[in-house]
């Protein structure tokens, strides 16, 4: 019999910022393959967990601000109680970037992006790492970074940090607990079409020039980066850790 190794019956995977754009698209693409899906945000995510449960899956909504670690552990603790485990955890909140050159960028604006993209990172792998170490199977971290993760880009330098420390967490974190069956990895995807970023999309002159960044001339869509994320919390990727993968239309290969 053929082993269905994209099936994830059973498993209990988190998705934070799951209310639209890639999180709401990964939460779907779990739910999909039969996991019981928690997803987590400073607001409800009424329409990912209606979309999930109209095809028959299941899902939950923790209100959790990834930046405060008390609302990080209740997060853990919810899905245990709830769940009893947590097999795989996609770290996805994040904010968009306050567009200004460094001298222009206020010390509130950087502490605040810092805040929910970097250390709230930090925060929910180490409140999901304890509860993964309990499983025989281990588990899979997989933190949504962004193509300036790899490179930069002016005009945004507190977010190209937190990006760049968000692939340096991946790594070291791989290092440190590969060896007890959690594999961790980052994804960094190129410029996406998602809510957040459709202020952006409206200006027409502005969607141009991101196009011009990647190879394809195009942006990306939210559901194009939901197979990789499947392929990282599987077992096809039982020897993949500390990887930040671009995903972006060979914007970073120039």
């Amino acid at each position: 019999m053929a082993q269905q190794l994209l099936d994830f019956g059973g498993k209990v995977v988190l998705i934070t910022g799951g209310r639209s754009g890639i999180g709401q698209s990964a939460a779907l693409a779990f739910a999909r393959q039969d996991a019981k899906v928690v997803i987590a945000g400073r607001s409800n995510a009424d329409d990912t967990l209606s979309a999930i449960k109209k095809e028959g899956g299941e899902a939950i909504f923790v209100k959790c601000d990834v930046s405060k670690s008390a609302d990080v552990q209740n997060l853990v603790q919810t899905i245990i109680k709830t769940y009893g485990r947590l097999d795989v955890a996609v770290n996805n909140s994040g904010l968009l970037p306050v567009t200004a050159d460094l001298e222009f960028q206020t010390e509130e604006d950087f502490d605040q992006i810092i805040a929910v993209d970097l250390k709230g990172v930090f925060l929910c792998m180490k409140y999901e790492i304890p509860e993964m170490l309990k499983n025989e199977t281990g588990g899979a971290i997989i933190n949504v970074g962004s193509v300036v993760s790899l490179v930069a880009d002016p005009g945004m330098a507190p977010y190209v940090a937190a990006k760049h420390g968000v692939a340096g967490l991946t790594r070291a974190a791989a290092m440190e607990y590969i060896k007890k069956n959690i594999r961790i990895n980052c994804i960094a995807p190129g410029f996406t079409a998602t809510e957040m970023t459709s202020g952006w999309m409206a200006d027409p002159v502005f969607c141009e020039v991101v196009k011009s960044f990647n190879f394809a001339n195009r942006i990306a869509a939210p559901e194009e980066m939901a197979g990789i994320l499947l392929y990282l919390a599987s077992p096809l990727a039982s020897f993949q850790a500390g990887a930040v993968i671009a995903i972006d239309a060979a914007q970073t290969a120039h």
